[in-house]
């Protein structure tokens, strides 16, 4: 059962999404929470600190967002 095509094109690209966001997920606690604590210790670098981690987010979001686009193909073709 579990062998079969169909269950399995449906069952991968959960699975992918799953394994794939976990990363992308876990590094953007973990910049927010070290940008926070920058701020905390230097206030007046907090421009350049939120600079910094907004992009490194955004960074860290295309992987997530590629691993959609991979999902959905995996889904549809």
């Amino acid at each position: 059962m579990l062998t079969d095509p169909q269950v399995i094109k449906n069952i991968l690209p959960a699975i992918t999404i799953i394994l794939g966001v976990i990363t992308p997920a876990l590094m953007i606690g973990k910049i927010g929470s070290e940008a926070m604590k920058a701020i905390g210790r230097n206030p007046e670098a907090s421009s350049k600190i939120q600079t910094a981690m907004v992009l490194a987010i955004a960074f860290a979001e295309a992987i997530a967002i590629y691993v959609l686009v991979t999902a959905l193909i995996i889904k549809f073709v």
